[in-house]
């Protein structure tokens, strides 16, 4: 990757650097959000080096296999790599370590009988072996990456000064209509190239969407040849249909019944449980919202779906992205479901990064009317329902009832393509403030 990117999570691992009582590191995520160029970037950190893929290097996965004694396993990796490993100024970057369930075993040795060395472990699909040997409790620490955020796409594109703006706009309640017209064309183009980091590198680097389409579409395809490595023979045709289908459905309640085909819940929730371990889906659970914290009032049975990313999701439905580039504000008038996205993914970017990320939503179904807010956050202890309309104007009658019915709430917020606006309880912003929350 030519270009320099700024992750949230690298400031994490700084903190981490410096921990006197520091764990080894699991890195997880989704299979390219960018595990091994953060960690390579944060190796020019130490004095030395040392990577192991245990995909390219298959013999690196013995070493692990004649004992767990982290002195012998250093000495001998540091043959094989011809890098001399030095606790204390040595990155040990364990990499595909999910092909190697020993070096899983062992990160807990490496920390109850080598504090001083700093090693990171990473993998496409580790979750899928942490669930086979787990991991230690209390011996090993976590972080998780996602998708570049709307804010770090403007730091990777130089636009960082909008940074300012943005959380100007919570602060001031205004902005002008120019820079708020900019942010909106360069929301169109995140929304468009997505914030898979070879595709916002390509963008940046070239501004030829058409091949930011085509890392895209590879992206895709990757993710479908990766069915077979997580799943039975069986379950692939029911993993691929709700890869193709689920970007169809976002912001609106999952039936398994809405699915085509002939599949029934009993075969296709298992192959939706494999595809958010995979880190590919994400759920948006029903919340009541009455108390903190939110997961309190979870019901597991009503969810919604948000994608891994945004552009991937809408390339699955061979949609016209470039029309987010050309003519943002008419797009997000005419696709409520994509900017409800855009928001979600804020909000999982955003979110801590050592605990995985959960979204929550309410809704009231009742045979008189409905209500529905599309996602519930915690500021300052307090809940805040969060609608997201996509033209400039839109009714609240959603919101409005939950404030009635949530006196803990302070306030609502609505994301939308107007300016910001102060109204009673209801704090309206820009879409692109979703950066800012």
């Amino acid at each position: 990757m030519p270009l320099l990117m700024e992750r949230q999570i690298e400031k994490k691992l700084d903190i981490w650097k410096h921990k006197k009582r520091r764990k080894p590191l699991l890195l997880r995520g989704a299979r390219q959000v960018g595990k091994t160029y953060i960690v390579r970037q944060f190796g020019r950190k130490f004095k030395r080096y040392t990577e192991i893929n245990f995909e390219l290097t298959k013999d690196a996965e013995h070493i692990f296999e004649a004992d767990l004694k982290p002195d012998r396993i250093i000495r001998d990796l540091a043959l094989l790599t011809k890098n001399k490993i030095v606790p204390g100024e040595t990155l040990l970057f364990l990499d595909e370590i999910q092909e190697a369930p020993e070096a899983i075993k062992a990160l807990r040795y490496f920390y109850e009988n080598m504090p001083e060395l700093h090693v990171i472990a990473a993998g496409s699909l580790l979750e899928f072996q942490i669930e086979q040997i787990g991991i230690p409790v209390g011996r090993v620490s976590a972080m998780y990456l996602y998708p570049l955020s709307f804010r770090e796409f403007l730091v990777a594109g130089q636009n960082d000064e909008y940074l300012t703006t943005i959380n100007n706009v919570f602060k001031e309640g205004s902005v002008n209509q120019a820079i708020h017209n900019r942010l909106m064309m360069l929301m169109g183009e995140y929304i468009a190239v997505g914030g898979m980091p070879e595709a916002v590198d390509c963008w940046i680097d070239t501004k030829d969407f058409q091949e930011c389409s085509e890392i895209h579409k590879v992206l895709i395809e990757t993710f479908r040849q990766d069915f077979h490595k997580y799943s039975k023979n069986y379950q692939i045709k029911y993993i691929d249909r709700l890869f193709n289908e689920i970007p169809h459905l976002l912001g609106r309640k999952f039936k398994f019944s809405a699915i085509s085909g002939e599949s029934r819940k009993r075969e296709l929730n298992p192959a939706l449980e494999l595809l958010q371990k995979a880190g590919i889906v994400h759920k948006i659970f029903h919340t009541s919202g009455q108390g903190l914290p939110l997961g309190a009032g979870i019901n597991f049975n009503r969810f919604k779906m948000i994608f891994l990313d945004i552009a991937l999701s809408q390339t699955i439905l061979n949609m016209d992205t470039t029309l987010w580039i050309l003519s943002p504000m008419e797009q997000i008038v005419n696709k409520g479901s994509v900017a409800e996205s855009f928001v979600g993914q804020e909000l999982i970017a955003r979110s801590e990064i050592d605990i995985k990320s959960q979204l929550f939503y309410w809704h009231r179904e009742a045979r008189s009317s409905n209500a529905e807010v599309d996602y519930l956050i915690v500021r300052n202890d307090r809940i805040i329902p969060v609608e997201i309309k996509s033209g400039r104007e839109g009714t609240l009658k959603s919101i409005h009832y939950f404030l009635k019915n949530h006196p803990q709430s302070p306030y609502g917020m609505r994301f939308y393509a107007g300016m910001p606006n102060i109204s009673g309880k209801i704090r309206s912003y820009p879409l692109y403030c979703a950066a800012g929350i």
